[in-house]
């Protein structure tokens, strides 16, 4: 008999699973959920208090280092999460190699993506302020 028909259920478990990096993909999730439960609110709490201030206001709003690392890091913690979720479902539910492979390539490239145009625009605004 091979050594691995002797496992204990808590052995097993403990060899992470058949990817080997599950539980690490999971926390990360979960700590990206939790900075996003910080940020989120007060990001949304900013906005709509800045809404009635017009153009102008938003873009002094925005000028302020404060408020522009402060949306610098909600637009990372949201794309950083979204990554993660549609990793997460890109191999749960898409069975072909060569396509999961590109949606998954595709994927990080449009979170990358997303991130730069918010922080470009941002950093803009705080430079020109």
């Amino acid at each position: 008999m091979s050594q691995g028909q002797f496992l204990t259920p808590t052995k097993a478990a403990r060899g992470l699973g058949s990817a080997k990096s599950g539980t690490a993909h999971h926390i990360r999730l979960r700590v990206a959920a939790l900075a996003l439960l910080i940020l989120v609110p007060l990001a949304l709490y900013a906005i709509i208090s800045i809404s009635s201030a017009g153009y102008d206001g938003a873009r002094a709003w925005v000028a302020q280092p404060l408020h522009a690392t402060l949306l610098i890091l909600t637009a990372g913690a949201v794309s950083y999460h979204m990554r993660l979720g549609m990793q997460v479902i890109i191999e749960d539910y898409i069975a072909k190699t060569g396509m999961r492979t590109t949606l998954l390539i595709l994927n990080t490239f449009a979170a990358i993506a997303m991130f730069v145009a918010v922080a470009m625009a941002v950093v803009q605004i705080w430079i020109a302020g």
